[in-house]
């Protein structure tokens, strides 16, 4: 789905339902039966009376990452935004500088999208987007976040000068062991491949900047997260991956004693949406509850 903001282009993907926004105030209450990815029936027709999902990616990602979880949420009684961030994937203009400017161009989407409050779902970068834009989540989920979320001179240095290398260094460093065969259980999946190709293709697609060590940037000299912690007052839950290097769950301390999430532990490195889907749905599963 296609709006306008900021005189540019932005795509959100629905999870292959037609979106609606739901009115304010509406709860969000899970609808359809468990299951896992992939499993349950293709949902009842579209209600207008949705309750809304908004899905933000991490540095130099686009929406793709989210697809298995967005879809089952379209499918199961939501209504789904995950969001291309300005100038990845299918999202036009130049790439945002900051954090809290990424925030405001998310309020300016919803805005568009005719969304007051959703459940903010963020990974990595994202999580930070969805912290400062908490002032319209009725849940923030914050996904393999960490804060503050420093980013090493070396892997900077690198960033700028050798992409490519620094690619495959947080391509590695995203994925646990366990994302290899004979470990991951997927058949024909790569996981590390997979990964490797969209940070290849989003950084290719994105000619004017270094995308990749924009975002990065970003993630490090985002200073605000205390200020937005103090901002937020809706319900907060962490998903971490237990083998994370790139945002270790310790590093948490921060924001944690101000936000007092809930935490949600999943067997995965920092790429755990595509490692353990199944356990990242039970944990989005249990934060939408109602008394989460």
């Amino acid at each position: 789905m296609k709006f306008t903001v900021n005189h540019h282009e932005a795509y959100a993907y629905t999870g292959g339902k037609p979106f609606r926004p739901s009115p304010a105030g509406t709860p969000a209450v899970p609808q359809g039966d468990a299951g896992a990815l992939g499993s349950g029936p293709a949902g009842a027709p579209f209600n207008p009376a949705l309750p809304c999902i908004v899905f933000i990616h991490g540095a130099l990602n686009d929406h793709s990452v989210w697809t298995l979880l967005a879809r089952w949420c379209a499918h199961h009684g939501y209504s789904v935004l995950a969001v291309d961030l300005p100038g990845h994937g299918r999202s036009a203009g130049l790439p945002l500088t900051s954090v809290q400017d990424l925030a405001a161009w998310l309020h300016k989407l919803l805005d568009a999208a005719g969304v007051d409050t959703a459940v903010l779902v963020g990974h990595s970068m994202g999580s930070l987007i969805a912290l400062e834009a908490a002032e319209r989540a009725s849940t923030l989920v914050m996904v393999g976040t960490a804060y503050p979320m420093k980013v090493s001179e070396a892997l900077l240095t690198t960033a700028r000068d050798e992409p490519e290398a620094a690619m495959a260094m947080v391509n590695a460093f995203s994925h646990s062991l366990a994302s290899a065969k004979p470990s991951y259980p997927g058949p024909g999946a790569w996981l590390r491949g997979g990964g490797m190709a969209l940070m290849r293709r989003l950084q290719a697609q994105q000619a004017a900047v270094n995308l990749f060590e924009n975002d990065f940037q970003v993630c490090d000299r985002y200073t605000g997260g205390e200020a937005a912690a103090a901002r937020v007052r809706c319900p907060v839950h962490y998903i971490l991956g237990a083998q994370d290097q790139m945002t270790l769950p310790r590093n948490n301390a921060v924001l944690g004693a101000l936000l007092k999430p809930r935490i949600h532990t999943v067997a995965a490195g920092h790429a755990l949406m595509a490692e353990a889907p199944d356990a990242v749905l039970a944990a989005l599963r249990a934060a939408l509850q109602p008394s989460a």
